[in-house]
């Protein structure tokens, strides 16, 4: 019951202060006021997380938030499941969001999987964990993680050092993803032997069997680079390829391969594709709110481009 509450009762807080209703624990009881709507998620969101510590998970600020926006999807009105585990001696990650459980749920079963939408909504760092435990298990022999190193709208101009140290910064995230998961000492131990990080023009003329196969960033890839990546894939590995395509760095962004792809392979069996909104943004609470702001800028250019032009009409 103390985990429940969290310390100094700053997970009933969370509810109270994000559904509105009053939430007063007394001894091994949990009494609640409040609209019945309010209170049947706060009920149904309270059973999730206690059922998160049956399973030995813990519970923080953002656990809450997310059995609350489980809940919601599911209008109060039933438990929700955090659908795989991805279980390490560090930590143990599980979906957030429905996106998330899909997700998940689809690298589980599926060859070639795309994840697309917009920033902090967990495509990568699930991606990396989930390859990352695939390691673990032995399941697969390698991990290869990879993104295109196209400039995010500026030029930094020359690096100094050898190949690795060069395309390093543009694999930043990725390296951030392993060592969260594994550790420092466990990654870099691999790094280059079962962990291999290369920008994606190294990807050309090879065969990736027996390995799991992260392109990140994918947005930034062009249709020719796209095709070239999938046609690696080889015996006993699968892909998955992550980016959002509201944020290409590409000059001609009609070129992109991640766009190309998500429209031709649709449909294909053993392939999935998983989209992502901000309702999915689970880095930060403002992070949703930017990303909903320019969704709705973006809209309303379109719906005004739409418009018929009256001029020249007599």
């Amino acid at each position: 019951m103390s985990d429940l509450c969290g310390p100094h009762d700053t997970n009933l807080l969370l509810i109270e202060n994000l559904l509105g209703v009053k939430v007063l624990p007394r001894g091994n009881q949990i009494t609640l006021s409040g609209s019945d709507g309010a209170r049947l998620q706060a009920k149904a969101a309270l059973q999730s997380l206690y059922g998160r510590l049956e399973k030995g998970l813990p519970i923080a600020g953002a656990d809450v938030e997310a059995a609350l926006r489980l809940i919601g999807e599911d209008s109060g009105t039933k438990e929700t499941s955090a659908g795989p585990a991805l279980t390490f001696p560090r930590r143990t990650v599980v979906g957030r969001t429905r996106a998330q459980i899909e997700y998940l749920t689809s690298m589980s079963k599926n060859e070639l999987v795309f994840g697309v939408g917009p920033a902090g909504t967990g495509k990568t760092y699930l991606a990396v964990a989930h390859a990352a435990l695939q390691l673990k298990q032995e399941k697969i022999e390698r991990i290869i993680l990879s993104r295109p190193a196209v400039e995010a709208g500026e030029r930094i101009g020359f690096l100094p050092g050898d190949m690795k140290e060069k395309v390093d910064p543009y694999l930043r995230p990725l390296y951030d993803a392993l060592y969260d998961v594994l550790g420092h000492e466990y990654v870099d131990r691999r790094i280059d032997k079962e962990i291999e990080i290369a920008p994606l023009a190294f990807m050309r003329g090879r065969t990736l069997s027996r390995a799991m196969v992260v392109l990140d960033e994918a947005q930034n890839a062009t249709i020719a680079q796209m095709k070239m990546f999938l046609t690696r894939l080889g015996e006993g590995s699968a892909m998955i390829v992550t980016g959002d395509p509201s944020q290409t760095d590409l000059p001609d962004a009609s070129q992109s391969g991640l766009q190309d792809a998500l429209s031709l392979l649709n449909g294909i069996d053993g392939v999935s594709i998983t989209r992502f909104t901000g309702d999915d943004v689970v880095r930060h609470r403002l992070v949703k709110e930017i990303v909903n702001a320019y969704d709705a800028r973006d809209q309303a250019r379109m719906a005004k481009s739409r418009k018929p032009s009256r001029e020249g009409k007599s």
